[in-house]
């Protein structure tokens, strides 16, 4: 194995779901991955089918002493980072009335600052190579927000908004950013990684009660293969005008289109007070 032509990942998250989905079609590519997880032993088996191109790192996303402890590890072991996939998270679902404030805390720690903590501690060795690749796990909920997940939502929002400007920070630095936007994919991100309120008030019972029984009736059922997701995200890190956003999932893509229809709409009806907010003596500059 050559670290001077093998592309190095440092995939958080990588146990399960679309991490391990992806961590497996990068391994299968003859590339190298660091991979991260909270319970690293469950990438076992992938240690011993690949064993010069793996090595696994025990890593809480939450906490920035393992964070900078698990990239000074793979900078050591193989001489550079190319790609970096912030995929560690989870949902919480719940009416925003009903989630206590540890839980929102939490919420935020793994899929906001986890991420946060995990992209400072890479920088540094991307900028110095000037090159180098991002992605950053959202979801369909980082751009369209729904009852139950208000949340969760607001995570990956504020995640977009985070790499948004990140993309406009570092282009000039030979660095790319890309937001995935999955939809529903069969992992257990709506059955073992899904997080519920312990609070149930019931004026919610036909607006969040109703997304949570829907998430849990699609649990299995999702029409997203992960592994064609993999392969999408792979698509994205070879191409040379990579997208700010990928969509994933034909439900995504319909979300996505509505909201922006709507949004289009509501702007144009409401166009006419938002331009005359200015002083009289103003000018419209465009």
């Amino acid at each position: 194995m050559s670290t001077q032509t093998s592309r190095v990942w440092l995939i958080t998250g990588s146990s399960t779901g679309l991490g391990r989905a992806l961590t497996e079609a990068v391994l299968k590519r003859g590339e190298i991955v660091v991979a991260t997880a909270r319970q690293p032993q469950q990438l076992a088996e992938l240690e011993t089918q690949y064993p010069r191109q793996i090595i696994t790192l025990r890593l809480d996303v939450t906490k920035p002493d393992e964070v900078q402890k698990a990239v000074n590890q793979a900078i050591a072991t193989f001489g550079h980072i190319d790609i970096l996939v912030n995929n560690a998270g989870y949902g919480m679902m719940g009416a925003i009335e009903e989630i206590s404030d540890t839980d929102v805390r939490q919420q935020f720690e793994t899929n906001f600052f986890g991420v946060l903590n995990v992209i400072r501690a890479v920088l540094p060795y991307l900028r110095h190579q000037r090159s180098g690749h991002i992605l950053n796990l959202s979801s369909v909920c980082g751009f369209v927000s729904n009852a139950a997940g208000g949340i969760y939502c607001s995570t990956k929002f504020a995640l977009e908004g985070l790499s948004e400007a990140l993309a406009k920070e570092v282009a000039s630095l030979g660095i790319k950013v890309t937001i995935v936007e999955p939809g529903a994919f069969r992992t257990d991100f709506t059955g073992r990684s899904l997080s519920l309120s312990n609070q149930c008030i019931s004026d919610y019972g036909n607006s969040s009660a109703e997304i949570i029984k829907l998430l849990k009736q699609i649990d299995g059922k999702q029409l997203g293969n992960p592994i064609k997701a993999a392969e999408a995200m792979i698509q994205v890190i070879n191409s040379d005008s990579p997208p700010l956003r990928l969509v994933l999932g034909s439900d995504a893509v319909a979300m996505i289109e509505n909201k922006l229809t709507a949004m289009r709409t509501e702007l144009e009806a409401w166009k006419p007070v938002a331009m005359h907010t200015a002083f009289d003596e103003a000018k419209v500059a465009f």
